[in-house]
């Protein structure tokens, strides 16, 4: 049986008190807070340090996707309060080494982003052995915007795969309750939702019902 995985609201705005509003709904229902890329360069490690010091028993994620200087900005991300930061699967692997070491020193943990067209499975065990513990299996926004919406048999044996090496598997993409039973069965560990929270009339309502679909799907 797999386990519930873990409730993750994507912050994407393009201010800090856009992003505030929603979470101070949702906090409660949410297991890990993304500083959304989109919200980081815009306000920069100021977005993590005020999340930090409002939530300060929150798992938070400064998704920055580092693609290289490595460890100057994992630094920054984890001085700042973050327990994660993201690269880029296009990141060299001495890139993602450093990231990793950076992280190490702060009791961090790291996330390689996948993209649609992007899989390597022989570098997805280098980045493991390298000490990266999270990688995201997503549905691009380009993928919505061709009109597939779906998740793709392929996408599934990917979430398996990567598991199976050892990562905590995330997927994303626009995710909304109605996705969440093509992943019964599979080792899951974060879901990431962002719109379908953040910009709901009810954020918190729409945070409930992403929980009680994750219960219903993975009971415990």
């Amino acid at each position: 049986m797999t386990t519930m995985p873990r409730l993750q609201v994507a912050l994407d705005t393009y201010d800090l008190p856009s992003a505030l509003a929603p979470l101070s709904q949702v906090s409660n229902e949410v297991d890990v807070i993304e500083c959304g890329t989109i919200l980081v360069l815009a306000e920069g490690m100021d977005a993590v340090r005020a999340i930090r010091a409002v939530y300060p028993g929150k798992v938070i994620l400064a998704d920055v996707r580092i693609a290289e200087a490595g460890a100057k900005i994992a630094r920054l991300c984890f001085e700042a309060g973050a327990d994660l930061v993201s690269c880029v699967a296009g990141a060299s692997l001495t890139t993602i080494d450093q990231v990793c070491k950076v992280a190490e020193e702060f009791g961090g943990e790291v996330q390689v982003e996948l993209a649609d067209e992007w899989y390597d499975a022989d570098r997805a065990r280098t980045w493991r052995e390298l000490g990266v513990q999270h990688v995201i299996v997503k549905r691009s926004r380009d993928r919505e915007a061709a009109g597939d919406l779906s998740w793709k048999p392929e996408d599934l044996g990917r979430v398996d795969e990567l598991a199976e090496m050892g990562f905590t598997v995330t997927v994303t993409g626009g995710i909304t309750p109605k996705d969440l039973p093509v992943f019964a069965e599979h080792p899951v560990g974060i879901v990431i939702a962002g719109r379908s929270i953040v910009a709901a009339d009810d954020p918190r309502a729409a945070a409930q019902q992403l929980r009680s679909t994750l219960d219903e799907v993975w009971p415990r």
